[in-house]
């Protein structure tokens, strides 16, 4: 009798997607960072507990991340089509149930769970949101408890292996934007052999709380917090209108882009908390500038990457530079990839959650921009000299990233333009700035 397929199994033809997934993934993002790699342990069972506020794009990443195999957790009720189910699996994804589905259905997890036993028997990476849903937002949600009761039944039937969650804290530039940033913290992890041995005393529902509250600190510290609280508008505004010329501090000592951002709005945010408490009067009239720049400049829809430019003149003159060298191959390109554009339009209008705009960009432009370079391809081979065709095909490849960074920059210069015309938004940001520097 054959042996039945675990999902932590290798595939072959997974493996091979794989390297054209990742690639693909690269290619979405102008940056993707990954710091405190050194951290992942080796000696055991992993379980990966990042943040979740991209929808897809969060697995997408962590996957990313290196080529080891890892094994997923989704919502259960995306599996209800068995045809879906049947693909879900094969991408080594399982369903879990929430607490929204009903009391019964989640009873349904004990078999979810000790397939997740088994897969970190195996010394595949697991990998948990313990928000258990996503926000697009810079900050996070309270923790379910699915990944800790994997966690203790894990260790349970695995007393001689080490099993570690590894927090993990995922910064994107933005949200809904196709190739902006990622960066991605990998926190302290916890050993949960020795967590239970140092709490013998407590039960086990009591360990689970303390091992909770711990996860969730780690997690905060590996992401830029921001309390989701009536603030938080006005908070976010504060760092981005600072965060550039704060940072360039740190990237004067040579240290990454990404990082020195992700160090500056952490400490300006902290700067902020201790406002309020030395100088209450200061820190609400700090939070009103705030909370007033940032409707004032949704409403002009002017965007936050033009506000963290200080002196914008010589970035938009590098900008318009940028486009109009690159109009002889962006105009074909943008029309190369009409089909994309319009099939992602067509979608967006029927969503509901914005979050998913990044996500649903990335798989079209992984199925259908080869599709249509097949297609393209043949046509220019069948009018044109193959010497002519073949460069032609291999020059037009890119055209999708080419094309959006084109109309990115392009969308940026009249965001510049707009702050550039609206004198009392400028004035609210300056006055930001003294009062922080």
């Amino acid at each position: 009798m054959a042996k039945e397929k675990k999902i932590q199994d290798f595939d072959f033809l997974y493996w091979l997607l794989r390297y054209y997934v990742d690639f693909a993934l690269r290619l979405s993002y102008r940056s993707v960072r990954y710091v405190g790699k050194e951290r992942i342990p080796q000696d055991g069972a992993v379980i990966y507990a990042p943040n979740h506020t991209n929808a897809l794009m969060d697995a997408l990443v962590i996957l990313a991340m290196d080529r080891k195999p890892k094994v997923f957790v989704a919502r259960a009720d995306i599996f209800r089509n068995p045809k879906l189910a049947k693909i879900l699996t094969w991408l080594k994804i399982m369903p879990i149930m929430r607490m929204r589905d009903g009391y019964d259905e989640v009873k349904k997890n004990q078999e979810i769970f000790e397939k997740a036993v088994d897969v970190l028997r195996d010394k595949v990476p697991f990998c948990i949101f313990p928000e258990g849903t996503h926000q697009a937002k810079y900050s996070s949600l309270p923790l379910s408890k699915g990944i800790f009761r994997i966690a203790f039944q894990a260790q349970e039937l695995m007393p001689d292996m080490p099993l570690y969650i590894v927090p993990m804290g995922l910064r994107y530039g933005n949200f809904f934007r196709f190739r902006s940033t990622v960066r991605v913290q990998i926190g302290e992890p916890i050993n949960v052999g020795e967590f239970i041995a140092a709490h013998g005393d407590a039960t086990q529902a009591e360990q689970m709380v303390e091992l909770k509250d711990i996860l969730a600190e780690r997690m905060k510290e590996s992401i830029f917090y921001i309390p989701n609280d009536e603030n938080y508008d006005a908070v976010y505004e504060i760092c981005a209108a600072v965060v550039k010329q704060q940072a360039k501090r740190y990237r004067e000592r040579g240290e990454n882009r990404l990082d020195a951002h992700f160090r500056f709005n952490k400490q300006t945010v902290e700067q902020i908390d201790r406002l309020k408490s030395e100088n209450p009067e200061l820190a609400a009239q700090l939070l009103q500038l705030g909370a007033e720049a940032s409707v004032r400049r949704k409403s002009k829809r002017i965007s936050l990457a033009s506000v963290s430019v200080r002196y914008p003149v010589l970035s938009r003159i590098l900008k318009t530079l940028f486009v109009l060298v690159s109009l002889p191959y962006s105009i074909p390109a943008s029309i190369l990839t009409l089909p994309i554009n319009a099939l992602c339009c067509a979608i967006f209008k029927r969503l509901k959650d914005y979050a998913f705009r990044n996500s649903i960009r990335y798989f079209i432009n992984l199925i259908v921009w080869p599709i249509l370079m097949i297609i393209y391809a043949a046509i220019a081979y069948a009018v044109l000299p193959w010497q002519w065709a073949l460069p032609l095909t291999v020059a037009f490849l890119p055209a999708p990233i080419v094309a959006q960074e084109c109309w990115r920059l392009l969308r940026l210069f009249g965001s510049d333009i707009k702050l550039l015309a609206d004198s009392d938004l400028r004035a609210k940001y300056r006055k930001i700035r003294e009062i922080l520097y």
